[in-house]
């Protein structure tokens, strides 16, 4: 394996959002000058702040902007940048753009581009995963696309099914398919979706296994061939195939089929060669067999519950990993070892019951604090919400001696974070919480669908309450005749105006 050990002085962050924020921390830490990019509309954006410097990638959507090879890479020149990290989603998992960033003579902090086209693309993983006898979830054979092509195999596999994108990830790209009359506008907007998303519009079908759990593995390689897993992640509350809230460890696990797991993580990881950190996900079902669904070339949303549990930062050994370090030797000897549990709830600028959207201004932001609480945000007071990017707008990450202890904190969390000016799915995120489904640790990918009726439904916390109060009460006019009394601000008891506390 060639080794790559230069150092890296001035590292671009190829994205935005929480995740760009999240790097930035890391690399100011170490040392390492940092440099954001933006698209025009994203100008203001949190990420835009957090870095050393920032460049503009122009006026347009995603597709001229985020997901530009030629626009990311003539930023990278400008700012006299040594080396890219992708981030998570736009073009993370793009072979073509890392093997552009070592072309143009930078460190790419990511997996080989041979390693990413074995395995980050789904059809291509699937091949690799069967060829190594790691089961996989029964789906369409690699090279058929054509539309009577995947009818042909659709009635193979059986119905419902899953279309989802080859390149895709975080749900997007992937639509349920009951009935055969379905298939073709399902394919045609999992095609469009890919494209538009990840630059791929190659789409495949796979059986839907009901009752299932998907449970992930931490993996991590190093240029001098050592490849590891760093335990799993539960990641079954779901809501449309996109994860809201993971944990770690997964109660769904004991030590047994953990250890066949992780032994199998490890082979996908060492079939290709793999640098860096990646994800391998996995389907249980309710006898305990798993099946193969994907490999993530990249960091995953999720990671920080990995960090929390094992205390180590994962982006800190990405950048030590690309700069020819070997993985730590506490890692590689196996006597790294989880401790307590932690939970992440990603909040999202959406409606909680139907999943739509939301835009807006945050007009008050407060952060719950105490031990054993993370925020990873990308955003703060006064930034706009719009609708041409992802809508996760942070992830709220705690920590607990045990289970019950780390979703007692998450409670308490959530009921001090204040996000006011944007609709959020905070209330469905509280609902998960208090069911006493998630409390028992016996669920799978269907529990959002099975909550009760109008358990998320949002209700204005009391600070919104108290925040309409107060811009009501004032300024107050005094009715006439009455004596005018001097306020320095719209204060509720000065007001003159008949407002009065009773009911």
């Amino acid at each position: 394996m060639t080794h790559d050990s230069r150092l890296i002085t001035r590292l671009l962050i190829a994205n935005r959002g929480e995740i760009a924020v999240r790097i930035a921390r890391t690399a100011r830490e170490m040392g390492i000058e940092t440099v954001a990019v933006f698209a025009e509309s994203d100008a203001g954006a949190l990420h835009v702040r957090h870095a050393d410097r920032a460049l503009s990638l122009g006026v347009g959507p995603p597709a001229e902007t985020y997901l530009s090879v030629p626009r990311l890479l003539e930023a990278a020149r400008a700012a006299g940048a040594d080396a890219i990290h992708p981030g998570y989603g736009f073009l993370s998992e793009n072979a073509g753009f890392a093997r552009a960033v070592g072309d143009a003579g930078l460190l790419w902090v990511g997996p080989p581009p041979a390693a990413m086209e074995g395995m980050g693309g789904k059809l291509r993983a699937r091949a690799k995963m069967e060829a190594a006898g790691v089961p996989v979830v029964p789906g369409s054979r690699r090279g058929i696309e054509d539309d009577a092509g995947l009818a042909s195999e659709a009635g193979r596999i059986g119905f419902p099914l899953l279309i989802k994108a080859s390149a895709g990830g975080g749900g997007k790209g992937m639509s349920l398919v009951e009935r055969p009359g379905n298939l073709p506008a399902a394919l045609a907007e999992g095609r469009r979706v890919g494209a538009a998303a990840f630059g791929d519009g190659t789409v495949y079908l796979e059986r839907l296994l009901e009752g299932c759990r998907h449970v992930e593995f931490q993996v991590f390689g190093d240029q001098s061939g050592n490849a590891v897993h760093l335990f799993e992640r539960e990641c079954s509350v779901q809501r449309r195939h996109q994860k809201i809230i993971e944990e770690t460890p997964s109660a769904a696990l004991d030590g047994a089929l953990r250890e066949a797991m992780g032994a199998a993580a490890v082979a996908a990881a060492r079939a290709v060669a793999y640098v860096g950190a990646g994800t391998v996900e996995f389907l249980v079902d309710r006898e305990g067999g798993f099946y193969f669904l994907e490999m993530n070339t990249r960091l995953q949303v999720e990671h920080g519950i990995t960090e929390e549990t094992l205390g180590c930062d994962l982006v800190r050994a990405q950048l030590e990993v690309a700069q020819g370090a070997a993985l730590p030797a506490a890692w590689r000897d196996g006597s790294l070892r989880p401790r307590g549990h932690a939970l992440e709830l990603r909040l999202y600028a959406e409606d909680p019951v139907d999943f739509l959207p939301r835009t807006g201004r945050i007009l008050v932001y407060r952060e719950p604090g105490g031990p054993g609480v993370r925020i990873d945000a990308g955003i703060a007071l006064g930034s706009e919400v719009g609708v041409e990017f992802d809508p996760l707008l942070a992830k709220l990450i705690v920590w607990g001696a045990d289970r019950d202890a780390a979703i007692r904190r998450g409670r308490r969390a959530l009921s001090e974070w204040i996000v006011l000016g944007v609709e959020t799915n905070m209330p469905l995120l509280r609902a998960v919480l208090d069911s006493p489904e998630f409390a028992s640790g016996r669920y799978d990918t269907g529990l959002v669908g099975r909550l009760p009726p109008g358990a998320a439904a949002p209700e204005p916390p009391d600070a919104a309450w108290i925040a309409a109060a107060l811009a009501a009460s004032g300024p107050q006019t005094p009715p006439a005749g009455a004596v005018a009394v001097v306020s320095s601000g719209p204060d509720p008891w000065e007001g003159l105006a008949g407002w009065r506390a009773g009911a």
